[in-house]
């Protein structure tokens, strides 16, 4: 099979379509920060590149510290100002954001694709997750702010890179929408061009956000400890967000932490093999690089030989490469299950952790390679890692008890309920979690033990932000837990004596996310 690279979706042609779409954002060689009411050419760019194939694209414009304090004390600005206007003017201005979003989806999803590597269908299904999620929002939030007032500061935002639009541009929305002022730190991985053309189409109809790149170290103090910040939301590894969670310890400050977790499928008592392998096949989307991914496989050991038959006929249909490959111009373009991880450094380092846990003593069910992938002739793949699978990583091994965020599975055997659960609770905490068992009663007193915030019986679980909470168990999850009307009441005051679910001490949490 011969490929070619779909004309009209290079990275000189969607950059060409930013710059023509926000000019003030877009320079001819660097991308802008947005803070104190305009666009800045300042920052130092980093050189970045795209997971893609390797060549070179726009980088962050790296602030220092003292400049991301001006941007704060802008923002804080803007924050009084914004909320004081009618909530229908604020409706107003976030339908118009959404409606510019619609009008450059392809755009804003080419840059995704460019930039973290998403395969061209979740690209597109993540803007459209942002705009139904906002639309959702605007429909209904008007009792949902009912008694309810801004917050004293604008809402400070530090989120990953794989979903710039439908959890961070999304969230920006809706906490405008509240009354806050919004600031922004642009992920340093990927996700700059997206989100800078998202938040410029925001800017232009009115809405109130900041937007910054630089290093952590250099801009927590400002974005996570300055005193003008009404609420710090946080979305990302634990490691960084232990340092947020120290940061805030004695600010007695509103905060959202999300934290990886290592989400478990568990496997007990089952025969419905055919549905399973479906579901399988579907955890593989984005190469597993989500807060919601299922990683690990926790298997009762009598059921084994036909979980794996199930499991190997849905690792094997995985279809993975290159976004933007066709065999003809005219070609649509091709229908993955992942493009590359998010870059090479964490291709190698997944590749060695795989190496290592073999040389442990895990077993390697399955390994896929890049002959598999559809590539083009000749790019550079040094992002992309095939599927693998395997089995009893040693207890040592990093992939016994943390999220990969990667294509990288492993299967563990259990011969009791209690053993199961300890293998499904090996990271402390958790966000999602399925247990799949034939017996509905027993489904149910597993699904109970499960340190998760959302367990599936025969079914996955995801993010939601809508109609129930979501949150997690242990160190995946710091502050309130939010969904549907909780998305809002975590970013604005009601009464004094309100306390908003959470885990901290004083509250106690059922499965389900019921308090």
């Amino acid at each position: 099979m011969t490929t070619m690279l779909k004309p009209g979706t290079s990275w000189a042609a969607l950059y060409a379509r930013c710059r023509e779409a926000a000019p003030e954002a877009f320079g001819p060689d660097r991308v802008h920060n947005h803070w104190g009411g305009r666009w800045h050419a300042d920052g130092e760019p980093r050189t970045s590149y795209s997971p893609v194939d390797g060549s070179e694209t726009a980088g962050p414009p790296m602030l220092d510290g003292a400049t991301a304090a001006l941007a704060v004390s802008g923002a804080a600005a803007e924050h009084r100002a914004w909320s004081t206007l009618p909530l229908a003017e604020r409706e107003a201005r976030v339908r118009a954001t959404v409606r510019a979003w619609e009008r450059h989806r392809d755009t804003l999803a080419l840059a995704l694709v460019w930039e973290i590597g998403k395969p061209w269908r979740l690209a597109r299904q993540d803007v459209d997750r942002a705009i139904s999620g906002v639309e959702w929002y605007l429909d209904g939030v008007g009792p949902m702010l009912d008694g309810r007032l801004p917050l004293d500061g604008p809402v400070s935002n530090i989120a990953s890179w794989n979903y710039p639009m439908s959890v961070l541009a999304h969230a920006m929305c809706v906490q405008a929408l509240a009354g806050n002022g919004v600031i922004a730190k642009t992920p340093t991985d990927g996700g700059l061009v997206c989100l800078t053309l998202a938040v410029a189409l925001a800017v232009r109809e009115g809405l109130p956000f900041t937007l910054v790149s630089g290093g952590g170290r250099d801009l927590s103090p400002a974005l996570v400890r300055g005193p003008e910040i009404g609420c710090v939301s946080f979305v990302g590894g634990r490691d960084t967000g232990g340092r947020v969670a120290a940061d805030l310890a004695d600010l007695g400050r509103p905060h959202v932490l999300e934290q990886e977790g290592l989400n478990c499928w568990g496997v007990w008592e089952f025969s419905d093999w055919e549905t399973l392998s479906g579901q399988i096949r579907k955890t593989f989307d984005y190469a597993k690089q989500r807060c919601t991914a299922y990683p690990r496989f926790v298997v009762q050991r009598s059921r084994f030989d036909a979980f794996l038959d199930a499991y190997l006929t849905a690792v094997r249909t995985v279809r993975f490469g290159h976004p933007l490959a066709v065999e003809s111009p005219d070609d649509d373009l091709p229908e993955l299950d992942f493009g590359p991880l998010i870059n090479a450094a964490k291709a190698k380092e997944l590749t060695d952790r795989v190496a290592e846990a073999v040389a442990g003593g895990a077993v390697p069910l399955h390994r896929g390679g890049l002959a598999d992938a559809r590539l083009l002739p000749g790019q550079n793949t040094d992002a992309y890692v095939a599927p693998v699978a395997l089995l009893e990583p040693p207890r040592s091994s990093p992939l016994f008890h943390a999220e990969p965020f990667g294509p990288v599975d492993s299967i563990v055997l259990v011969d009791t309920e209690a053993e199961l659960l300890a293998g499904m609770n090996a990271s402390n905490g958790a966000l999602v979690a399925t247990v799949s068992c034939d017996d509905p009663d027993t489904a149910s007193r597993l699904a109970s033990g499960v340190r998760a915030f959302k367990v599936g019986v025969n079914r996955p679980r995801s993010r939601g932000d809508r109609d129930e909470l979501f949150g997690g168990w242990g160190d995946s999850w710091r502050g309130a837990f939010v969904g549907g009307e909780l998305l809002v009441h975590a970013v604005t005051r009601g009464p004094a004596s309100e306390r908003l679910p959470g885990n901290f001490p004083h509250y106690t949490l059922r499965p389900e996310g019921r308090v």
